[in-house]
């Protein structure tokens, strides 16, 4: 599956224990990340300094589901029962 463009759902919704650029301790689940863009595109995208989870989160229907509302929806879920 294929990132649906300005979805964004996975700089919101799962924590990030690895340090961000200017979010040195990381950021909590269902905080929007400093590097989303108002259009919801990663500005750190192909950049060194993006933190490796998210370079290695790939788009997939069991995480994305078929909406930006159901990938937010999703993630959370994932991310309370992985706690």
């Amino acid at each position: 599956m294929k990132c649906r463009a300005g979805c964004g759902a996975c700089c919101i919704a799962p924590s990030i224990s690895s340090p961000i650029p200017g979010m040195p301790q990381g950021k909590p689940a269902g905080e929007r990340c400093l590097h989303l863009s108002e259009d919801n595109l990663c500005i750190l995208f192909g950049q060194l300094g993006r933190p490796l989870v998210c370079s290695a989160f790939g788009a997939d229907e069991a995480v994305c589901g078929s909406s930006q509302e159901e990938a937010l929806q999703l993630l959370a879920w994932l991310e309370q029962e992985t706690r």
